[in-house]
């Protein structure tokens, strides 16, 4: 088990903060997923139990961890799945009581592991099919990719209770693509009755993974259109004072690539990293229109409030707030493009030691907790920006 080294643990929370739902909001990512599990066995230390988690790729699989188990084992579960899909698939031991502080080998180090991914999967989660694709004629949509992920489907079968997810006792999201129509698509449990395939689709990234097919359809990874479920939240009906934990696995801001390899990674973060800020200012913006236009309703005169357009406006508006704490994984700079599929054990710890971190670091500024109360109604802090390697 993991014991985390931070020096202090989580500020325990003894009354719930004042807002109506508490979200948990779980960007995709591949192997930088277990950030995410660090970030909830955190938060739960300190006693902030999420209503409401949503995830895309990778954090479908760790949102359907959470909702999928009592809340006295869902740490348990996180850990249990990451443990497995970081085993090697040679049975090849990682050794982590041996330092690596050269940078080199430690690049070299997770490079190998990279390839080792590549050629053999990861345990428990995908399996390189026999023969590569372009090898012969595909038989059905399912066969059209490099790795076949009937393994995911065994494990989230184990380790996770769908009725517990359709009991709705915390309410449950994953997006994904309709490969025939492009239109993105919410797989929500106060609308649809959750299977492992509507988590499979999620994360179903091309070519790499297969199209996954529900009721005649067949869906791709959620993270070609949003890699975030940001502003699913966010937009829901009706409206909530939320306190938000947005944990992104891609960093927006970077530097300046100098080389080739840097530059693929500047590349992917750019990619995946969603446009997260651009949707909170969107919607802070949104949120102040409706706030202003619910003080100025109170002082027409009735005869203008009976327009159908003020009618129209007065049902967008509302005076709820928002907190949106982000939690953003900074990768170190050894760990290159292929982090997204580097499983390692060492590296996995790695990652969710620094969710664990990131979480404590956060809940150090009690005005996370207290509701805004600034014009727009909203308020967003990142206090992870910048970690030393």
């Amino acid at each position: 088990m993991l014991e985390p080294s931070t020096k202090t643990r989580p500020i325990s929370v003894e009354q719930r903060p004042p807002f109506e739902q508490i979200a948990l909001l779980l960007q995709g990512g591949g192997a930088l997923g277990s950030y995410q599990a660090g970030a909830y066995e955190a938060l739960t230390e300190a006693n902030l139990h999420p209503d409401w988690v949503a995830g895309i790729s990778i954090g479908a699989v760790n949102a359907a961890l959470i909702a999928g188990n009592v809340p006295e084992k869902r740490v348990e579960k996180l850990r249990e799945f990451w443990e497995a899909v970081s085993t090697s698939p040679l049975g090849v031991p990682y050794l982590m009581s041996i330092e690596i502080t050269n940078e080199l080998t430690r690049r070299l180090v997770n490079q190998s592991r990279s390839l080792g991914t590549l050629l053999y999967g990861a345990p428990n989660f995908f399996t390189p099919r026999t023969f590569p694709p372009w090898m012969w004629r595909a038989e059905s949509a399912g066969s059209v990719s490099y790795y076949d992920v009937a393994p995911l489907k065994n494990t989230l079968e184990r380790l996770v209770d769908f009725d517990c997810i359709n009991s709705n006792r915390m309410r449950f999201s994953v997006g994904a693509v309709n490969v025939g129509t492009g239109n993105f698509i919410y797989f929500d449990s106060t609308t649809h009755h959750i299977t492992p395939a509507h988590i499979m689709a999620s994360g179903a990234l091309p070519p790499g993974f297969p199209p996954i097919e529900i009721e005649g359809d067949y869906y791709w990874d959620g993270g070609l259109v949003s890699n975030t479920p940001l502003q699913w939240v966010l937009d829901s009906r009706p409206r909530k004072d939320t306190l938000a934990f947005q944990v992104d696995l891609w960093s927006a801001d970077g530097d300046l690539p100098l080389n080739l390899q840097e530059a693929e990674v500047r590349q992917k973060e750019i990619l995946y990293s969603s446009r997260t800020r651009a949707a909170t200012n969107q919607f802070k913006k949104g949120q102040t229109l409706r706030r202003a236009f619910r003080e100025v309703l109170e002082h027409l005169p009735d005869n203008l409030q009976t327009m159908p357009q003020v009618e129209l406006l007065a049902r967008e508006s509302d005076e709820n707030v928002y907190n949106i704490v982000h939690l953003i994984y900074h990768a170190k700079s050894y760990e290159g493009a292929s982090k997204d599929y580097e499983f390692s054990r060492r590296t996995m710890e790695e990652h969710w030691q620094a969710g664990y971190d990131d979480v404590v670091r956060n809940l150090q500024h009690p005005e996370v907790l207290q509701r805004p109360n600034n014009p727009e109604g909203v308020q967003t802090f990142d206090f992870c920006k910048k970690r030393l390697d």
